[in-house]
């Protein structure tokens, strides 16, 4: 009877042993950007926001195991017109005295191919959150450096998170199209 219990905790010590947790890393401001694409009649709005910072917890070997979270300091949009940054800024857009922060924060990271994932979260603007799933590639992740780098676009309905003014000289597209380039590393100490 003894020999038989201890071949039944043996796998199960075996089974506990921890796995090694994600780490942590941040994004490089000088090689990062979020982009976007709002078309309307008379133009196709292209703009970035120029203040964000990036949470990642990484693991390449359990890309499972990713995390992120993303927050955006909605006043910093930026489509080289001070005007219209001024209006997207206002409450017919954005509301960014109200609404200060975009965030985006995943709840789940599947490996979809190799080097690829769909990253599902929860995107809020203006007060309203909403479930979305972001395909990423996975550019490039070196160990030795600890830095890696992430790229992928989607498309968004603005008029669900309330952005939804459309001037009728001007109408705007609901869809706008998000583009981001990352590259992340280790927190310099």
């Amino acid at each position: 009877m003894k020999r038989f219990a201890l071949l039944l905790i043996a796998p199960v010590m075996i089974a506990a042993t921890p796995l090694v947790a994600p780490q942590s890393y941040v994004r490089d401001a000088a090689h990062s950007q979020i982009n976007f694409v709002a078309e309307s009649r008379l133009l196709s709005a292209h703009g970035t926001f120029d203040r964000w910072d990036a949470e990642i917890l990484f693991d390449a070997e359990q890309v499972e195991a990713t995390s992120l979270k993303i927050t955006i300091d909605a006043k910093s949009i930026n489509t080289r017109i001070g005007m219209r940054d001024n209006h997207l800024k206002s409450n017919d857009f954005f509301a960014a005295d109200s609404f200060p922060s975009i965030t985006f924060v995943s709840t789940r990271v599947n490996k979809t191919a190799e080097n690829r994932m769909l990253v599902t979260g929860d995107l809020t603007i203006r007060g309203r959150t909403k479930r979305v799933a972001i395909p990423v590639r996975l550019n490039f992740f070196d160990a030795a450096s600890n830095t890696g780098r992430v790229t992928g676009q989607f498309v968004i309905d603005r008029t669900e998170f309330g952005v939804s003014f459309n001037p009728p000289t001007n109408p705007i597209e609901s869809e706008v199209a998000v583009q981001f380039d990352v590259t992340f590393q280790k927190p310099r100490a």
